[in-house]
């Protein structure tokens, strides 16, 4: 995994300010497709779902086992060297590579328009929806998702080549740069009516990938969720942000400004610092347990670090 990165040259490199939205620094990470390996990590529950690992065992791209051999079985696929070693015919069995949608489901709620270092949050989590929508696209994978926030969303149906991405990018900059622009105004969370738009759209088989920081969930949420993963492989990345889990030593207290409310953290009080890092650890935690009941593998990222530093390959 790669630390030593020059952050000026990489702003500079990556066409990001750290709180915009270009669709130049979305377009930066199709030259960083490799970092992800979105090979599934389970089976696939729907039977026709490209490149991907059947149920079924036949001929195609993935070897899988070798067996005795059967009557009916192909006899190109022998091995004959374990039938020489054992002096009984064997064959080998490949698991068929089949075709699924990978699905990006970003969260760029008002939650997401906070950081205290490197980029936002909701920057972030467009880097990250990026990365998975060019990885896929070179996997040969049709690219569907929804992009949304309080005030907006996009959905995009499962869509083949750079057409797909490309689409893909300019939602998550026109719903981001509605989000920035409309950061002051109180609104309800819409994470679980987008889960539901998500529902329809992912046919059972699909890939998944769901950028947030989790942070607006209630038991419908992981309800919604529980029901995707039964029919889809759910990937969970969580965004955060370290001034969320630790807070910095400094002298002065200091006011912090939301949209709907204010309030000052003393910075200088150690305990206070210390209780702040404690509850933290409890809140993450816990969100980590319950998203990982609901059926998703969890993974999490910084705001504070390019993604080139938290992927190695």
């Amino acid at each position: 995994m790669k630390t030593n990165i020059d952050i000026t040259s990489w702003f500079s490199n990556s066409h990001s300010n750290g709180f915009e939205l270009g669709l130049k620094e979305l377009l930066y990470y199709k030259a960083k497709s490799q970092l992800l390996d979105l090979k599934p990590k389970g089976q696939i529950r729907s039977p026709q779902a490209g490149q991907y690992l059947a149920p079924h065992k036949g001929r195609g791209m993935e070897f899988a086992e070798v067996r005795q051999y059967q009557y009916g079985d192909d006899i190109r696929a022998i091995d004959w060297r374990v039938t020489a070693r054992t002096g009984e015919a064997h064959t080998k069995l490949y698991q068929e590579e089949k075709e699924r949608p990978v699905f990006v489901f970003t969260d760029l709620s008002n939650s997401m328009l906070f950081g205290s270092q490197l980029l936002l949050k909701s920057i972030q989590a467009a880097h990250l929806s990026a990365l998975v929508a060019w990885s896929a696209t070179q996997r040969g994978d049709r690219l569907g998702g929804v992009v949304f926030s309080e005030h907006n969303h996009h959905e995009l149906k499962p869509t083949a080549r750079d057409k797909g991405v490309l689409a893909f990018c300019h939602q998550l900059c026109d719903v981001h740069s509605a989000s920035l622009k409309n950061r002051d105004q109180q609104s309800n969370s819409h994470f679980n009516e987008n889960l539901r738009r998500l529902k329809h759209l992912a046919k059972p088989g699909s890939l998944i990938y769901l950028i947030s920081d989790f942070s607006d969930l209630n038991d419908e949420s992981f309800s919604l969720l529980e029901g995707l993963s039964r029919h889809c492989e759910l990937i969970g990345c969580q965004v955060s942000d370290p001034f969320e889990h630790q807070l910095p030593e400094y002298s002065d207290a200091i006011e912090i400004q939301g949209a709907q409310a204010s309030w000052t953290l003393p910075l200088g009080d150690k305990k206070f610092r210390d209780k702040f890092a404690k509850r933290a650890e409890q809140v993450f935690s816990t969100r980590l347990r319950r998203l990982s009941r609901s059926g998703m593998t969890m993974l999490n990222f910084s705001a504070a670090l390019p993604l080139e530093t938290q992927l190695a390959r």
